[in-house]
């Protein structure tokens, strides 16, 4: 490889010196046996190559060749034209095409050149053209591609700057292939014009200078022009189809040889099982028998080869990743992923699955999708996702429901059973296995199938096993929606609100307030049930109280304030409003009793005040209960916060409102009295 460059240098110059000087028929031979030679390794090549970059010196090569042959063709017409002889390789091909017979020898050699010239040049002309275009095309996105990479550190300067190297000599590639395919053309029409040249001339050269007959002439020359035109034409052929082979393979990262085995034959055995019946109904019905039968044959064999290798392949994939997991679970930092809590869990025995699985007939997890569809509606927020899972430490027919990995709930089910429930109205007794609703802790009964409808003519609330579930778990939901609003769940809700109101974020944030601060506010709202999609309104109302006070409490009261129309919507049934007030003396000592701090405020009262408020308060609960009213304490704006973290000692279910929540249009009537 040391004189290489040097003996290709000699090889380019000795193909111009050929074209001028004439050789003899032994040297002629030779060359002509060498470039078919050049031509079987270059198409060689091309089938073998993984990547055309690997193959970049194709265009030049094109070139070259190109001019080897025309050389070739200018000595072998000269002989012929000069001495009616043109060696022992040209005239061994045109004797074995002819045969004896010039007209179909000439015929078939047409049908040769016609092929080379309109289907393999041109079309590889066109794909040449085509990939070029679209390469270059291609480029610039190419580099913004690996800018970002460069840029978010998925590769270093080395690999973006071979990157882009790469991507230059593709398209210079391309370009190059563009250019030189039309070698390819140009030389098959150039073989067409030297043949008709040759055997026109030949005829008249035969008949004047050689002295031979019509007949002889015709004969002699039709076999040497022949035998001239395949011995250039095969290679160039050759050549043609390497040219064809490397444009077209652009999206593949194997040889053609494994592409072709791998795409044709390995991964569609229905296909061959089809193609095999087809070719036996052929054999059926009066197309020749045996070969029909024997590809018939042949196709299904492979078929049946290829199911069986595709069912090792996946029986090999499958312990494959076996064995990856298994390898994965032992590494030291997958304990990582034990770490994370999920926001809501479902879990259940065994026996509630075929609940969850859809292919059974369960349509639990479209009960919770539908879940969150309500809670986002009622409430305004996005519930985060409900993992459903199985617990073979739970009993057959429980479940258990989580809040932050902490069990806050559970129930058990009862199949085949319905649960009846009396509202209050239904009349009548039913017979059933006493039980308690889980989501609302009301007597209940697990009926069978047969009591179902009896119970509902009798007025009671009959309930399948799924949707006790759903209704639990909605219910347990909404007492928890406040820890599931996290702060990234906050940015989501101030994004949205932005792309309308874009003026009204970047006031409040992060001018005002943060975002951790809103996400205060909002969870007293949705403690006490409060739905937070009217984001737009609570915005306004931080900017226009966020500069007075920092308090997420005192915030709080101000965006129910301006929530009044909503508050007394949900709690307040016609024009009419039954409550429960508070002494004006015990509203004077809460607010006596509120400290200011830096942090906020608080109510600093005694213990036995306390009890004394919350035994007074028991008992007008109990008054309004007995009466079937729902109990709502009403009181002062300032005293509402302060009151309801009282009621919460006894339970969150209370409903506290203040005066300015209540539109103005609704008659209040006192139904009992707080007093000291």
């Amino acid at each position: 490889m040391k004189f290489g460059d040097i003996i290709v240098a000699l090889g380019v110059i000795a193909i111009i010196i050929i074209i001028i000087i004439p050789v003899n028929e032994s040297i002629l031979d030779i060359l002509l046996s060498l470039n078919i030679s050049l031509a079987l390794l270059i198409l060689l090549i091309a089938m073998y190559i993984d990547n055309t970059l690997s193959f970049s010196i194709f265009p030049s090569l094109l070139l070259i060749t190109t001019m080897f042959r025309l050389s070739l063709n200018i000595s072998s017409t000269r002989m012929i034209l000069s001495k009616g002889d043109a060696g022992s390789v040209i005239e061994s091909f045109g004797g074995i095409v002819i045969q004896g017979n010039p007209v179909v020898g000439f015929i078939i050699f047409l049908i040769i050149v016609i092929i080379q010239f309109i289907v393999i040049t041109k079309g590889s002309e066109r794909v040449a053209e085509v990939a070029a275009r679209f390469t270059l095309d291609a480029m610039p996105g190419k580099q913004m591609a690996i800018d970002a990479d460069l840029n978010s550190g998925l590769i270093n300067d080395i690999e973006a700057r071979d990157r882009r190297k790469n991507i230059q000599k593709e398209a210079d590639f391309y370009g190059a292939m563009d250019g030189a395919s039309k070698f390819v053309k140009g030389d098959a029409i150039a073989g067409i014009i030297i043949t008709v040249l040759n055997i026109a001339a030949g005829f008249a050269i035969g008949m004047i200078t050689l002295d031979l007959t019509l007949t002889e002439s015709l004969a002699k020359f039709t076999t040497l022009t022949v035998g001239d035109g395949l011995v250039s034409q095969i290679p160039a052929l050759l050549i043609s189809t390497a040219t064809g082979i490397v444009v077209t393979r652009a999206a593949s990262d194997s040889n053609l040889g494994n592409d072709i085995i791998s795409q044709l034959f390995s991964s569609h055995p229905r296909v061959m099982f089809l193609v095999s019946g087809v070719l036996y109904f052929f054999g059926l019905v009066g197309l020749p028998t045996i070969p029909f039968f024997l590809l018939g044959t042949v196709f299904l064999v492979l078929g049946l080869v290829m199911r069986k290798n595709i069912k090792n392949a996946l029986e090999l994939e499958d312990e494959q990743e076996e064995e990856i997991d298994q390898e994965e679970i032992r590494k030291p930092e997958n304990v990582k992923s034990l770490l994370k809590v999920e926001d809501i869990e479902l879990e259940f025995g065994y026996g509630i699955i075929p609940l969850a699985d859809s292919n059974q007939g369960g349509d639990l997890l479209d009960r919770v999708v539908m879940i969150r569809r309500q809670i986002a509606l009622e409430l305004g927020i996005v519930v985060p996702m409900i993992r459903l899972r199985d617990n073979i430490q739970l009993n057959p027919n429980q479940y258990a429901i989580k809040i932050k990995g902490v069990e806050v709930s559970n129930g058990e089910l009862m199949f085949d059973h319905y649960l009846a429930m009396n509202p209050g109205t239904a009349s009548g007794e039913i017979d059933g296995i006493d039980t308690v609703e889980p989501a609302f802790g009301l007597p209940a009964k697990w009926i069978n199938q047969e009591q179902k409808e009896r119970a509902e003519i009798l007025g009671y609330t009959v309930v399948d096993p799924p949707s006790v579930i759903s209704t639990h778990l909605t219910e347990i939901i909404k007492q928890n929606i406040d820890e599931l609003l996290g702060r990234q769940d906050v940015k989501n809700l101030v994004d949205n609100i932005k792309e309308e109101h874009p003026a009204l974020v970047e006031e409040v944030i992060p001018n005002i307030m943060t975002i951790g601060e809103i996400q205060k506010v909002l969870s007293n709202l949705l403690k006490e049930q409060l739905s937070i999609r009217d984001m737009v309104t609570i915005l306004e109302t931080l900017a226009d109280y966020g500069t007075i006070t920092k308090d997420t409490d005192m915030l709080t009261e101000y965006v129910r304030q301006r929530f009044s129309r909503y508050i007394t919507k949900k709690y307040v049934d016609g024009k009419n409003l039954n409550v429960i007030t508070l002494d004006s003396q015990l509203e004077q000592l809460i607010m006596d009793s509120i400290n200011q701090t830096n942090t906020g405020s608080y109510l600093s009262l005694e213990p036995q005040m306390i009890q004394k408020i919350l035994n007074n308060l028991s008992n007008n609960i109990k008054k309004l209960t007995s009466i079937g009213e729902q109990p709502i304490i009403l009181t002062a704006p300032i005293v509402r916060l302060y009151f309801k973290q009282l009621t919460e000692q006894i339970t969150n279910d209370f409903i506290v409102l203040s005066y300015n929540e209540i539109d103005p249009s609704i008659e209040i009537k006192s139904l009992g009295m707080v007093k000291l």
